[in-house]
């Protein structure tokens, strides 16, 4: 076997509880300005508000963002980066859950090399290194902490949109779980069903010839030796916290398990890339505004069971990693999961309307980079087939 792999990662990579207490001494490295980009909510946190005092402390002249909003407009990006162009700051601080991060990506790429989120749209646009950037996540689900990646909502396109490029993997980053244990259970949840399914997603991707080159044509590569190692870790934590972290949001060991797991599949799905269950639900999203960790999981079992006969050999790793029976286990196992935790089981729970459903399958085949990372081939008709027993809950309609 010709062994390939390759990952990218933050230059520096910080985990463990207390660890957010490094960040002035990191920043302080890095630059003597710092924007530090959040949202309202944290902006009056006191763990928020003592991270803020370290960095003044540290003699970091400091502003705060607190504009944030939900699955980023497009809009609020430019805006946040044109208020902040008077401060001229020379490193930017994201601090919260995956929108909070995704903003300082999009805001730090806007300081350095202007325009508009637009002109970045897509895999490999970012013309050049941007600001240092530092992620400090407070929920743990997007991995948004060292991928390549910054996604926004575009009211013009009615559909959220990607900037991809290993020019906005942070510059440093810092994992402290204790920062997760005032999250809700629903959030909780969310963010993890999500992580799982990046984790899944990368550890299923299709495999590519590695042609000299390749990481550097792609972002997304698809699944690699390297992507594997961290994606199956991810899998095998995640499987054993995420129940836990749910019923007991103040069980550390859970917490320190979901964390860790979301921060691995970030780096496994920042170069394999996701699959079939992440283009489905950018039009699911769109029409039921639901929340992204909710679609792609409650997506996942089915696209797993189109999949299956394309990843035996992946089913039987998942099978080893968490101790189930063997590789029939996994589909029936997750959906379990993911029950109990709350994600819903069908399309038609998320709220989508049954006419829809060729309209998702159409606007689904569309997200070709997507579609072309997924291990089994889907034409026009299996999709319609995949979204429509993902809308009934009829998984044996896929075997």
């Amino acid at each position: 076997m010709n062994l390939f792999g390759t990952i990218r990662a933050p230059r520096e990579l910080i985990f463990g509880s207390g660890q957010r207490h490094a960040l002035a001494r990191i920043a302080s490295k890095l630059g003597s300005r710092a924007l530090v980009v959040t949202d309202a909510r944290l902006a009056a946190d006191p763990d928020f508000l003592a991270i803020v005092g370290q960095l003044e402390e540290a003699g970091l002249n400091v502003r705060v963002d607190d504009s944030t909003m939900a699955d980023v407009p497009v809009d609020s990006a430019i805006a946040s980066a044109a208020a902040a162009r008077d401060f001229a700051p020379d490193l930017v601080v994201g601090i919260g859950g995956g929108s909070c991060l995704d903003m300082a990506k999009c805001v730090a790429v806007l300081l350095t090399h202007g325009g508009r989120p637009q002109d970045y749209y897509g895999e490999n646009n970012i013309p050049g290194p941007v600001m240092p950037l530092i992620a400090l996540p407070t929920t743990a689900g997007t991995g948004s902490e060292v991928t390549p990646v910054a996604v926004l909502s575009d009211k013009e396109r009615s559909l959220k949109v990607g900037i991809s490029s290993p020019f906005i993997i942070p510059t440093a980053s810092i994992c402290d779980p204790d920062l997760t244990i005032s999250c809700p259970r629903a959030l909780t949840a969310i963010a993890g069903a999500d992580a799982l399914t990046h984790a899944i997603e990368a550890f299923t991707a299709i495999r590519r010839q590695a042609v000299p080159g390749l990481a550097q044509e792609r972002v997304f590569v698809g699944k690699n030796e390297l992507s594997d190692h961290f994606a199956l870790r991810a899998i095998s934590l995640l499987w054993q916290g995420l129940e836990a972290a749910c019923d007991d949001g103040a069980d550390h060991l859970a917490r320190e398990r979901v964390m860790m797991g979301a921060t691995l599949a970030g780096l496994a799905f920042g170069v394999a890339g996701t699959a079939a269950a992440h283009a489905i639900q950018y039009p699911v999203g769109a029409l039921t505004h639901t929340a992204h960790g909710l679609g792609v999981a409650c997506l996942m079992p089915y696209v797993m069971a189109w999949n299956a006969p394309a990843i035996r050999d992946e089913l039987e790793q998942i099978a080893m990693a968490t101790g189930l029976a063997g590789p029939d286990a996994v589909i029936p196992a997750l959906s379990a999961l993911f029950d109990r935790i709350g994600i819903p089981a069908t399309l038609r729970d998320l709220g989508l309307a049954e006419d829809r459903i060729d309209w998702v399958s159409e606007q689904s085949c569309g997200i070709t980079r997507l579609i072309q990372n997924n291990p089994r081939p889907l034409a026009l008709p299996d999709m319609r087939n995949l979204v429509a027993a993902a809308y009934a809950g009829d998984l044996a309609r896929l075997n």
